[in-house]
């Protein structure tokens, strides 16, 4: 019989695909399933053998990441899992997602590690904010990026795995074109970064060409978590309203954020080509990559320093 309703089957369908066709639970998961692996074939995301870090903060992408890698690692024993967290210390946030990750890897046998803005830099995340004049999520990102490259060396991973979706990198494309900033376009992808090297455990994002809404549709129906909690700091961020002015050309014109991430993915060997002999400098007091003498997060230290002495 013809279905004019575009339903995979017969079953009540979860969620409308951009391409018109409505799928069911079952086929909804499997269609999620496929897609998310033949990234990872069709980027070349994961090799036959990996030490493989996990970037969990025990939201819905993270654990949408981690319950599909672990499946990866029991077909293949040589892909190896390891999950880390940093907690940046929000109060009312972090606490409650760190209990969801810990339940989740002793749940599914995979190795948690977890790091603290508190232990690392002796301050956390709310009291940075009440001494410094910057945006939370400026903080948090230059401090994250520190921490996760640095602990995924000291546990020697081959490569780091994040959550990243269509939605966050069709933002970050953008924001990057509004601020002229097309060398850190260059660092996007499915691969991060624009050139293999060692002071750098290279990024991946399996989750690449997957909304936003598939990602959370497909961890709630295979009750990876039960409800969505969203760091409180994003409501005073640029990039909440590069969303939102997306979300809305989404609304109107359905398939917008899949045309920049793919129109993106035609140019990007050719902005990875303009900035390969890019050098890379390290910071003179903690010895990290950093694009000048001093990195962004010792800045940030010696500037909270001072404030303290005043």
């Amino acid at each position: 019989m013809k279905n004019n309703n575009k339903n995979c089957c017969k079953q009540k369908p979860i969620i409308k695909l951009p391409a018109g066709k409505k799928l069911c639970n079952t086929h909804f998961t499997e269609y999620f399933e496929n897609k998310v692996f033949k990234t990872i074939r069709q980027f070349d995301l994961i090799g036959k053998e990996e030490n493989l870090g996990i970037a969990l903060s025990g939201g819905k992408d993270s654990l949408t990441l981690l319950h599909l890698l672990n499946k990866l690692s029991k077909q293949n024993k040589k892909i190896k899992l390891t999950a880390i967290l940093i907690d940046e210390g929000i109060k009312g946030y972090r606490g409650k997602t760190t209990e969801i990750a810990k339940k989740f890897c002793k749940k599914n046998k995979v190795p948690l590690k977890i790091y603290s803005f508190e232990e690392e830099f002796g301050i956390s995340l709310d009291d940075m904010l009440k001494t410094l004049d910057v945006k939370p999520c400026t903080i948090c990102g230059i401090f994250r990026r520190y921490l996760l490259n640095k602990k995924s060396k000291e546990l020697k991973f081959t490569k780091l795995a994040t959550g990243h979706n269509l939605d966050d990198e069709t933002q970050s494309i953008l924001m990057n074109q509004f601020k002229n900033n097309i060398q850190a376009s260059a660092r996007l992808g499915p691969k991060s970064g624009v050139k293999d090297n060692k002071n750098f455990v290279q990024r991946i994002k399996p989750l690449y060409l997957c909304a936003e809404k598939e990602v959370a549709t497909y961890a709630f129906v295979n009750n990876l978590l039960d409800n969505f909690t969203e760091c409180p700091n994003i409501l005073k961020s640029y990039r909440a309203q590069v969303r939102d002015m997306l979300n809305n050309f989404e609304l109107k014109n359905e398939g917008t954020k899949h045309a920049i991430a793919n129109s993106f993915l035609d140019i990007l060997p050719k902005l990875k080509e303009k900035f390969k002999d890019g050098k890379i400098n390290f910071c003179k007091k903690c010895g990290e990559p950093s694009a000048k003498e001093k990195c962004n997060k010792c800045k940030l230290i010696d500037k909270m320093k001072k404030s303290e002495k005043k």
